[in-house]
């Protein structure tokens, strides 16, 4: 969570940012890149180095690095020191999610699709506190009351140091011996995974315009102000924080490939909707496309480490830095074209993204896929 309130609270403080710093929204897009393709690049080559050689006591030094990044964006007197505060907090990222999505599945009990999502709820609960942290401590106080967070930082620096060590004890005293080949033929696994990415692709492209551009949408469209705007991000962050929670309870019961179909696909409708509704029914819409698009993502992290046995941190590394660079790249490009066509024709473009779920199609049974 503490990690997430981070990474959240850097979009949240974008409509500060660009008032004090005069920054248009092309500026804006290769902060969220800087971040997210930091993250994106460490995050699998982490997963793959700890899958031969755990490291669960690395956690707090990933938050660590986040500290400094929060203490550089509440300080920092030119943009190129923001960029250099983004990064810091994507290589924070890059430590964490691949060795803690390993220690939520070896906490599970062999409920992985409710680990991941117990996981990922903590980090989407983390989203969605961001923006109201910065409506309620940033704005009135000033861009310094980032330092703040820093303190948070610290906190969850060393609750990690405990979890680690917990962590390597439970891995020392239960080593099992795990079948790494694939259950299916190679051809097979290698177009599911490139599916998988698609899917991903998808949704970090919508959620990417939403994290980064939303604020301004709302501010654009409906005449808001700065707090009125984060609170409407809050909204859809907290409807993500649900789905997400809800995408591995009943991918635990029904399957993963059931919620990807319905959680791709399912949002469809609402996201052709929400470019021209009124404020109120924005604030709806918001709180469903959150609740059903962040539904995909545990279950799509289950499937494909069904796909590929015994690597759990490099498909976890693999998935979050894929998410988090496909996020960085769409923040980027999303911000020039914001810049030329205005960010209401963004959003338009960015509805029909979730035509792409129709790919799911492609994805093996999960019949298939029983030893």
């Amino acid at each position: 969570m503490i990690n997430d309130v981070m990474q959240s609270m850097l979009s949240a403080i974008y409509p500060l940012l660009r008032n004090e710093f005069d920054l248009n929204y092309t500026q804006i897009g290769i902060m969220t890149f800087a971040f997210q393709i930091t993250a994106s690049l460490l995050q699998p080559l982490i997963g793959m180095t700890t899958d031969r050689h755990p490291q669960p006591k690395s956690l707090p030094f990933g938050m660590g690095a986040t500290f400094c990044g929060v203490l550089l964006l509440a300080f920092s007197a030119h943009y190129y020191f923001l960029l250099t505060g983004a990064m810091l907090i994507g290589i924070g990222s890059a430590v964490f999610h691949p060795e803690s999505s390993r220690v939520a599945r070896l906490a599970s009990g062999g409920r992985f699709g409710t680990a991941q999502s117990l996981f990922q709820l903590g980090g989407n609960s983390g989203q969605s506190l961001g923006p109201l942290l910065a409506a309620f401590v940033v704005v009135p106080l000033g861009r310094p009351a980032v330092a703040w967070f820093a303190v948070a930082a610290a906190l969850g620096a060393s609750v990690l140091w405990r979890v680690g060590q917990w962590a390597e004890d439970r891995r020392k005293a239960s080593v099992v011996h795990v079948d790494v080949a694939p259950v299916l033929p190679r051809p097979v696994v290698i177009r599911a995974i490139a599916v998988l990415a698609v899917l991903v692709f998808t949704k970090s492209i919508y959620t990417a315009a939403m994290s980064s551009y939303f604020t301004f949408f709302a501010i654009d469209k409906f005449g808001l102000e700065t707090q009125g705007a984060q609170i409407m991000l809050f909204l859809f962050l907290i409807g993500m924080a649900g789905g997400v929670m809800l995408g591995g309870l009943i991918g635990d019961r029904i399957g993963p490939l059931t919620v990807i179909w319905v959680s791709i696909l399912g949002m469809l409708p609402f996201t052709l909707a929400l470019p021209h509704v009124g404020l109120q029914m924005t604030g709806v819409l918001v709180v469903v496309i959150g609740l059903i698009l962040a539904s995909a993502f545990p279950a799509i992290v289950v499937f494909a480490q069904e796909l590929v046995p015994g690597r759990t941190g490099t498909i976890a590394g693999l998935f979050f830095g894929f998410s988090f660079g496909m996020g960085g790249i769409a923040a980027a490009a999303l911000g020039m074209l914001a810049d030329h066509v205005g960010i209401q024709t963004v959003f338009q473009i960015c509805s029909v993204l979730p035509l792409l779920g129709l790919l799911t199609v492609f994805l093996p049974r999960r019949s298939a896929m029983a030893v």
